[in-house]
C-alpha cells in the first residue's frame, strides 16, 4: 500500500471512530448500528468492515486509544512518586479523569455489560489495555508497598471500589461523590501497605 493509500485508510479509519463515539455518545452502544456510524462518516459499510469485523472491535480500539492516552500521563507522574500515599493518589487522579468524562464513563460501562453476555468479548475486555486491571493496579503499587501485604490485593480492591463507583456514578444516586471513594481507597492501602 503506499504512503497516500495509507494516509486515506488512516483518515477513514478515524473519522469513522469519531463517528462512532459521537453516535454512541448520543444514541448508546447497542442502539447504535454500523450502519448509522457509516452514514454518519459519510462512508459506505465496506469501509467500516475494512477496518473491523464488528461493532464491538471497533470500540476495543476506541477504548485502547483512550486508555493509552490516559495512562501516558499517569505512568509519567507516578515515576516521580515517593511513597504508597503519593502513588496512590496519582493513580486516583487518573481514574477521576475517566469519570470526569461522564459520556464516556457512561458509554464504557454500556459497553462492559454488553461484553458480559459474549464469552470471547468478555475475555477481551479482561485484557490490560481495555480497564484498569487488578495486574496493573498491583504493578503501579508494588514499588510502593513497604509491608507483607500482597500488591494483587491492593489491586482488586482499589479496581473493586473504582468499578463499584462507576456503576454508582451511572445510577446518578448522588450519595457518593468520587472524593469520598478516592480517600477511602487511598486510606485502605496505606494502611495494608505501608508500615506505620
Amino acid at each position: 500500500m503506499s504512503t497516500r493509500q495509507q494516509e486515506k485508510s488512516r483518515q477513514t479509519m478515524e473519522e469513522l471512530m469519531e463517528s462512532a463515539i459521537s453516535l454512541f455518545a448520543s444514541k448508546g452502544f447497542t442502539a447504535t448500528s454500523v450502519a448509522e456510524i457509516t452514514r454518519y462518516a459519510g462512508y459506505a459499510k465496506g469501509s467500516f468492515y475494512r477496518h473491523w469485523e464488528s461493532k464491538s472491535q471497533l470500540f476495543l480500539q476506541i477504548v485502547e486509544h483512550k486508555m493509552r492516552s490516559y495512562r501516558d500521563e499517569r505512568d509519567r507522574r507516578i515515576a516521580d512518586a515517593r511513597d504508597l500515599e503519593e502513588a496512590m493518589r496519582i493513580i486516583w487522579d487518573f481514574l477521576e479523569t475517566m469519570v470526569s468524562d461522564h459520556e464516556w464513563a457512561r458509554i464504557f460501562l454500556e459497553f462492559t455489560v454488553h461484553s458480559m453476555r459474549n464469552d470471547d468479548l468478555c475475555a477481551e475486555m479482561r485484557r490490560s489495555q481495555y480497564r484498569l486491571s487488578e495486574d496493573i493496579f498491583a504493578e503501579l503499587v508494588r514499588p510502593f508497598v513497604t509491608t507483607d501485604y500482597p500488591a494483587e490485593k491492593i489491586g482488586a480492591l482499589n479496581t473493586a471500589l473504582f468499578e463499584g463507583f462507576m456503576v454508582h456514578n451511572a445510577l446518578e444516586t448522588g450519595v457518593l461523590e468520587l472524593e469520598d471513594v478516592r480517600e477511602a481507597a487511598v486510606a485502605l492501602a496505606v494502611s495494608k501497605g505501608m508500615k506505620q
